[in-house]
């Protein structure tokens, strides 16, 4: 067998693998697979959205999955692994099989594309191409493509990092096919520009900036000390104005100081009113501490009539002037004298 023939075969081997693994696992959301080749055996590694329906309870399903790759496909000793999708948008397999399935249910083709697109690009991907081909309005067939974002096609970056996907769609007038282009976030190309900053670089310039800081700084503590020639002046003269006082304001001191003088003779005036009133009043209380006096002698028969005398004047005559007073005192005690004497020669006989 020629070199040529032999990677031919290994090709359509492959394809045929992953076509029967897409209908046999087409629920759980195939998104391809990868077979290497090793001393030990093959390894093929399936990815999937849904990795429970591919390994079954217990690893039943992936058993009786390599023992069918075994005997249909004669690969030798197959190590099978399933690794899930974390981004299904970002999977051609999974965008192709989506678009397919909404063609199927009889979504308008453009409609079906612009939407794979937008989901693909809105997970982040650099650049998507779908090309929808086949009966698609007339009977003659036609392709129609939808492009967005950057996707080269030659060169050494396409080839690591383009993720390609075609599925095929049986409809009523024919065959449809879906064709679809990925490039991942994660690609690299050579004509990408990366903007390096040194470290030393932004080092020198943030000291730069603190030491503009700092004598800014010092600039505004500084300014404060040193005043114009004419705020010293306006302050000087601020400072001498208290110091001399206007002629009017004199005038008017003196006056205020005249007028309290004036006021103790009033006062002395008032005090000798009072006293003289104080000396009355003392008089009038001599008289009657008297009269107490006098009353206090008389015996207690003569003290009963005198005090009902004196409740009688008190009712009837309540302003007596002292001198009337004086006379009324001396009569009483007049009076008083008289019985004594009279009470002494009864006595004696």
């Amino acid at each position: 067998m020629s070199v040529v023939k032999h990677f031919i075969e290994d090709s359509i081997k492959k394809t045929e693998i992953d076509e029967f693994l897409r209908n046999e696992f087409e629920r759980a959301g195939y998104g391809g697979v990868s077979i290497t080749k090793t001393p030990l055996g093959t390894h093929l590694v399936i990815y999937t959205m849904r990795p429970g329906l591919v390994i079954g309870r217990g690893g039943e399903t992936i058993r009786a999955l390599a023992t069918v790759l075994e005997e249909k496909f004669q690969l030798p000793s197959p190590q099978i692994s399933v690794a899930e999708i974390e981004i299904p948008e970002l999977n051609a397999y999974v965008v192709a099989s989506r678009i397919a399935s909404a063609l199927k249910r009889g979504v308008h083709y453009r409609r079906a594309g612009f939407w794979g697109l937008s989901q693909a690009m809105d997970a982040g991907a650099l650049g998507a191409e779908i090309i929808i081909s086949g009966k698609l309005r007339t009977d003659r067939a036609r392709y129609e493509k939808f492009r967005e974002g950057y996707l080269p096609k030659s060169g050494d970056p396409p080839r690591k990092y383009m993720r390609k996907a075609e599925l095929d769609v049986q409809m009523k007038p024919g065959t449809l096919g879906v064709k679809v282009r990925l490039i991942p976030p994660e690609a690299k190309f050579p004509d990408q520009v990366k903007i390096q900053i040194i470290e030393e670089e932004l080092e020198k310039e943030t000291e730069r900036e603190i030491v503009e800081e700092t004598v800014v700084a010092k600039e505004k503590v500084t300014e404060p000390e040193v005043l114009p020639v004419d705020e010293k002046v306006v302050v000087e003269e601020k400072a001498a104005e208290p110091e001399a006082l206007p002629v009017e304001e004199k005038v008017v001191t003196k006056a205020k100081v005249a007028e309290p003088a004036a006021a103790p003779v009033k006062e002395k005036l008032v005090t000798e009113k009072k006293v003289a009133k104080a000396k009355v009043h003392s008089t009038d209380q001599k008289v009657v501490t008297g009269e107490k006096v006098a009353k206090a002698k008389v015996p207690p028969v003569a003290k009963k009539p005198v005090a009902k005398k004196k409740v009688e004047k008190k009712v009837a005559e309540p302003k007596v002037s002292p001198a009337k007073k004086k006379k009324a005192s001396k009569k009483k005690v007049a009076k008083t004298k008289a019985p004594s004497a009279k009470e002494k020669n009864e006595a004696g006989e």
